[in-house]
């Protein structure tokens, strides 16, 4: 595997002022990167929710792909051996038959199989490269920490398609620094998992090398944006230079959703 070389600007980054707005990853197929596209053209952060995206990609395919825009993205990906096996296995022309039930794709596990990896690598690619297609706005990411077997995938897959920004919630994402600088270099990287009731150590592995490409082009590290509900998870989190986030997004209750209600004495 070699790793291209990446171009150096003389003039130095390109230095872009923050949002004013950033969407929220509203779950599977939501935040999709129609809505992600269209805010980030508006000047603000799109975000694509990352969440069970190797299923709505397979779905996607099996439905027909009708504008081409699946297929579009999987043309760019750089290892095109594994775009052409997900379409292989996934793409039907003209769509099902009405009736037909959609191909199940197989949960991941602690130990998936290539097919499973490929697809969950190529998904975060389609749905972040389309996202970003034809403009230099800034485009997230949002995973959730508790669903963590497909993160190390995801995040890689959203990288190689030059993602600005991780966001994450849903739990304490103490690894995920840590993950984005490894997977920054190709390096093979893993994450712990949490398993009720486990009495030793659960991890789940990734290592770039297995898509068997000559070449991978040069990645940037994304910036990460910890979604936090309560002063005590930033405080938490902001210790360590090892878990330190670069900065937090901060939800209290009125923001919806799955959010911690309000905490102590209630105040007006």
């Amino acid at each position: 595997m070699t790793v291209a070389t990446p171009a150096v600007d003389e003039a130095g980054p390109v230095q872009r002022s923050l949002p004013q707005i950033i969407q929220g990853g509203m779950g599977i197929g939501v935040s999709g990167w129609q809505l992600a596209r269209e805010v980030s053209l508006a000047g603000e952060l799109g975000v694509v929710s990352g969440t069970a995206l190797d299923t709505v990609l397979a779905r996607r395919l099996q439905d027909g792909d009708p504008h081409g825009d699946m297929r579009r993205a999987l043309a760019h990906f750089p290892a095109p051996d594994v775009a052409q096996r997900v379409l292989d296995r996934f793409l039907r022309i003209g769509g099902r038959p009405d009736g037909t039930p959609y191909r199940p794709v197989t949960k991941l596990s602690l130990r998936p199989n290539a097919a499973l990896v490929e697809l969950a690598v190529v998904a975060a690619f389609a749905e972040v490269w389309l996202a970003k297609e034809g403009h230099d706005g800034l485009v997230g990411v949002n995973l959730l920490e508790k669903v963590q077997m497909a993160t190390p995938f995801a995040l890689y897959g959203a990288m190689l398609a030059d993602v600005d920004i991780v966001l994450m919630g849903a739990g304490i994402p103490t690894d995920i620094p840590r993950l984005l600088d490894v997977l920054a270099t190709h390096g093979q990287a893993s994450l712990d998992v949490h398993v009720d009731g486990a009495t030793s150590r659960h991890s789940v592995s990734f290592d770039p090398a297995s898509l068997r490409t000559d070449v991978l082009p040069p990645l940037h590290r994304p910036t990460f944006l910890a979604i936090v509900s309560a002063h005590v998870l930033a405080a938490y989190l902001a210790r360590d230079e090892a878990t330190r986030p670069d900065g937090f997004v901060v939800e209290g209750p009125v923001a919806g959703g799955h959010k911690a209600p309000p905490r102590g004495r209630l105040v007006l």
